[in-house]
């Protein structure tokens, strides 16, 4: 089957040295661009991470530091990545927990404005977790009946994803060829961050999920304790989440 879109779609995949969105980088990004005509194109880089990769991540995705040391660092390739995924909506496997909350922190690293304010996000993991509850490979043999070679490798995974996807809206009556329709479907809390630091309530307004604010809106904290917002700027958490807190409040400014 095929994907009823009607902007491109980019399904992605990280593999990184390990699991800390603020603090942990790249080693290889895959990009499967799938446009409304239908052509598909596939893009690898490997990345050399600045930083040390540790033995448990190599043990899992297979690239050790000699792997990397020659390659390209992401600030160097990321012009051409965020040329290819510009005019796109994205979709992953625990991609709106994981890879776009540490995309976006490269990106800004690089200098480089990255906004998910006008994309759509499907996580693929979240539609099968809501669905039927396994991991990538149990669902590419559930849902595909073949087993998922080269798993944790960024291509093998990526192009899997996609497989997944066009299964799952094959089974699923209730499921939508429709990438608004998988997007919100796909997110189990609507955030405004991707990290999840800060979501939206019923109301579509902005609150905070951690903290002595926990479910308080931005809005009446910054106003409340404006050295909150210095507090997260200088504390350990994503920049993403940092841009997105500073919008806000430039917004509320404005509004004064």
């Amino acid at each position: 089957m095929k994907l009823n879109l009607q902007r491109p779609m980019c399904f992605f995949d990280l593999e990184t040295t390990g699991v800390n969105v603020t603090n942990d980088r790249i080693v290889e990004i895959c990009i499967h661009k799938v446009h409304p005509d239908h052509i598909e194109e596939t893009h690898t880089w490997r990345v050399n991470p600045t930083i040390p990769i540790p033995t448990g991540a190599s043990n899992v995705h297979g690239i050790y530091n000699k792997d990397v040391d020659h390659e390209p660092i992401f600030a160097d390739i990321a012009q051409e990545v965020y040329t290819l995924i510009s005019d796109s909506d994205l979709a992953g496997f625990n991609s709106n927990k994981f890879d776009i909350p540490l995309l976006a922190e490269e990106f800004l690293r690089a200098g480089i404005d990255f906004d998910m304010g006008k994309r759509r996000a499907v996580d693929v993991q979240n539609i099968f977790h809501r669905l039927e509850q396994r991991t990538l490979s149990a669902a590419y043999v559930f849902y595909c009946n073949a087993s998922l070679e080269n798993a944790h490798t960024a291509e093998a995974d990526v192009l899997a994803t996609y497989e997944v996807l066009k299964a799952q809206i094959e089974r699923y009556d209730e499921l939508e060829n429709n990438m608004e329709f998988l997007a919100d479907f796909s997110n189990r809390q609507k955030v405004a961050d991707f990290a999840g630091f800060i979501a939206y309530d019923e109301h579509n307004v902005e609150i905070f999920t951690f903290g002595k604010y926990r479910g308080q809106t931005v809005k009446s904290v910054l106003t409340e304790n404006p050295g909150y917002f210095s507090w997260i700027q200088n504390a350990d958490f994503p920049l993403y989440t940092k841009k997105v807190l500073t919008s806000i409040r430039l917004r509320e400014f404005n509004k004064a």
